[in-house]
């Protein structure tokens, strides 16, 4: 069988105070429909990044709502999970050598992974290319099937496209973050945007009192009375620690005794993760005031709270993001970001809200070292940011859309 995640359950009620008894109610007519009915999430990890997280959150609230739902995890070789990722990275626009071996790994573990698939659903949600081909390979079984693209396909690899697509048409609808990233390729699909939300009641989000988020900074290495910069990502070339780590530099000579904090969440599915780690490291050695920590080294959801709420600005310099949820928590930390103009990061950070889009080095240096100068201007940011986040990219309406998509179904 497939590895079913063990969540502990939640209740709606906490959420009330953050989105108010109607929207809490609304949810649970939204779920009318779905009562009794068997739901599958099925990912490649439960652990590192962000699909993970919100699985975390979203599965123990379609049960909360009297939804019978599960979490499987896929198994995986390292063999299997490089081609995976090499597929990812091409979904996103890297070239990467679709070879008769590396199609025939993926085929042939997808076909195993359909026969470990044993308990019978009514609506089934496969999450990115890794299991992609589930749905072909394990027929439909009186399930309805949807597959949630979590990563930036605007400008994917043709080849790579062009090789997912016959298993992709077998799905009964497909949800992308943005319509920017549904492929032209993909015309005739029944495809649907959602974007993804944070959950405000995580250990990552949840409201944590100053003392403690200054204990646990400092535990980590972090100087209290100096400015600190920050970047939560996935060690991933997409996310650009190299231009971080330049940006950093760079400011750091116009604003002397500015430190910087690099958090990475390993992945299970991410082979090319601990080569980027290992790059990371060997480019920071011998800088003290460069941290750079991962959940192999201590460093969880309530770590990474503390750092989103102690920094003077967060970074999120990605070159090409599906959403970048990190965004969203840390403005609902109320502290200011610089980021990427890149995928759905734009969404999450409307001109004058939150903080400012980059589109370079200089750009990035030149926004972050304004916001360290200007402390009064960041916090304004960050308080518009808070409130666009609550508006639009909580949990509650990540499940809301959700919901609606799979009574329709």
């Amino acid at each position: 069988m497939l590895q079913e995640v063990d969540l502990a359950p939640k209740s709606l009620r906490r959420y009330e105070g953050v989105v108010g008894e109607e929207q809490v109610r609304a949810l649970r007519e939204l779920a009318s429909p779905l009562r009794g009915k068997r739901v599958a999430h099925i990912n490649a990890t439960s652990y590192g990044g962000g699909v993970s997280e919100l699985l975390r959150s979203l599965v123990p609230l379609y049960r909360a709502l009297g939804v019978d739902a599960d979490w499987l995890v896929i198994p995986g070789t390292q063999q299997f999970f490089q081609v995976t990722k090499g597929l990812h990275n091409g979904l996103q626009g890297a070239a990467f050598d679709l070879t008769e071996k590396a199609k025939d790994i993926y085929l042939t573990h997808n076909q195993e992974i359909a026969h470990l698939l044993e308990r019978q659903y009514d609506l089934i949600v496969v999450h990115d290319p890794q299991p992609a081909a589930l749905r072909t390979m394990h027929g439909r079984d009186g399930a309805r099937w949807v597959w949630r693209c979590h990563i930036d396909t605007s400008e994917s690899n043709p080849e790579v496209l062009a090789f997912l697509r016959p298993f992709l048409a077998d799905y009964d609808a497909l949800v992308f973050t943005m319509q920017e990233f549904v492929p032209a390729e993909l015309a005739g699909l029944r495809t649907v945007i959602i974007p993804p939300g944070i959950d405000p009641m995580s250990p990552k989000n949840m409201t944590a009192p100053t003392d403690l988020t200054q204990q646990i900074v400092a535990w980590a290495g972090v100087e209290l009375d100096r400015l600190l910069i920050t970047q939560v990502s996935r060690f991933d070339p997409w996310k650009d620690p190299m231009g971080v780590i330049e940006v950093y530099r760079r400011v750091r000579r116009e604003l002397p005794g500015t430190q910087l904090a690099l958090l990475g969440q390993m992945a299970l599915d991410d082979p090319e993760g601990w080569r980027m780690y290992h790059d990371i490291v060997g480019e920071t050695r011998g800088d003290p005031d460069i941290h750079v920590l991962t959940n192999f080294t201590g460093i969880g959801n309530m770590e990474v709270n503390a750092f989103q709420c102690f920094s003077s600005v967060i970074l999120q310099k990605s070159l090409r993001e599906g959403f970048g949820l990190v965004v969203s928590e840390a403005l609902w930390k109320g502290t200011p970001v610089v980021a990427g103009r890149a995928g759905g990061i734009p969404l999450q950070m409307p001109d004058g809200i939150g903080g400012f889009l980059i589109d370079s080095i200089d750009d990035c240096v030149e926004k972050t070292a304004r916001l360290l100068r200007d402390p009064r201007e960041a916090q304004e940011l960050g308080v518009l940011g808070r409130n666009h986040v609550r508006q639009h990219f909580l949990i509650t309406r990540l499940l809301a859309d959700e919901l609606r998509l799979l009574a329709s179904l």
